[in-house]
């Protein structure tokens, strides 16, 4: 999720739009440049570069959000508990199978790729439209934290679905050994709700997280990076650092999220609680009785191990996507 989740969230580097005008060159013609992309070729541009900065980000480090869902289990098996990211990897692949960090990769991609092309191009819209409002010829940190927080409700809508299904496969002793087996099981028993219990809360982690991350990222690159330029290591360092902060920030929604996707039911019952745990009110009160204060920043050491790198790569993919395609477009008309 970058997040870009992406950025990741859900959720690339530098968002592009307004901002200090970057100067033409790296084969960029006529004083146009990667930040101001050429008319037409603007949304298309984001969907492609989106789309596969989203895939990126997720399937590089999966392995380490399936430490994470694990870690964030509130009652864990004793065979499931870790003390770090790099004992939990180990532990899975000697006693599961090499491939067992990797389950669940496929519905993340599928999701994943339509999640950040709607998101990016959502972002980049709004954030150009209101930049335009709030700060005429500037970049307006304002109009960032909203085009990010309006780009995640699209964002998360079509990864709500894939998130149950991923965090349910990544789970120890997981009942379910397919994705569609999952997705059809959950349906069945569950309904169709089922795949959209976790929403609101995944938006309210995601909005602050989306906010933080735009901010904090177009903050870092006001001082990397000020031309706005195409600079790989500025869209990396402000990606990870964005990231880290994000995703630490919001660990306690995460466990909530978590908790509500996979109803893990070893908690459940410890509590008495009967049939489906729903309703992020209800997410936190079971969260702070079974693990108290600290139970809210259980994974928080993955969860930041996660983000760091996904926010670095989804940044560095979007912004060089962006760059070449722009520059090709603009090679053609000339």
């Amino acid at each position: 999720r970058m997040e870009l989740s992406c950025p990741m969230g859900g959720s690339a580097a530098a968002p592009p739009g307004p901002g200090p005008p970057a100067s033409a060159g790296a084969g960029l013609m006529d004083g146009e440049d990667y930040e101001s992309l050429p008319s037409g070729a603007a949304l298309g541009t984001h969907m492609v570069a989106g789309a596969v900065a989203g895939i990126m980000e997720h399937t590089v480090m999966y392995p380490v959000d399936s430490v994470k869902t694990r870690m964030q289990s509130l009652q864990p098996d004793p065979k499931a508990q870790y003390r770090s990211v790099y004992e939990a990897l180990k532990k899975m692949v000697l006693t599961e199978g090499l491939w067992r960090p990797l389950r669940g990769i496929n519905v993340t991609m599928l999701g994943a790729g339509p999640a950040h092309a709607m998101y990016f191009a959502c972002y980049e819209k709004m954030k150009k439209s209101l930049s335009d409002i709030f700060q005429q010829g500037g970049n307006s940190h304002l109009a960032n934290g909203i085009a990010g927080s309006v780009a995640t409700l699209l964002h998360d809508a079509v990864m709500n679905p894939a998130e149950v299904v991923k965090q349910r496969l990544q789970m120890f002793n997981s009942p379910y050994t397919s994705v569609l087996g999952c997705a059809r099981a959950v349906q069945r028993t569950e309904g169709f709700g089922a795949f959209y219990r976790s929403y609101t809360t995944q938006l309210t982690m995601n909005v602050p997280f989306q906010a933080i991350h735009f901010i904090t990222y177009e903050l870092l690159q006001e001082h990397l990076n000020p031309r706005r330029e195409y600079n790989p290591r500025s869209h990396i360092v402000a990606g990870a650092v964005a990231g880290a902060v994000a995703a630490a920030a919001t660990t306690p929604l995460d466990v909530c999220k978590t908790l509500l996707n996979t109803q893990e039911n070893t908690a459940l019952s410890s509590l008495n609680i009967r049939g489906h745990l729903s309703g992020m009110a209800n997410a936190f009160s079971t969260v702070y009785q079974l693990g108290g204060v600290p139970g809210f920043f259980k994974g928080v050491q993955a969860r930041v191990i996660y983000q760091m790198p996904s926010t670095a790569i989804a940044w560095s993919v979007y912004e060089f996507f962006k760059y070449f395609l722009t520059k090709h477009t603009l090679e053609k008309r000339t």
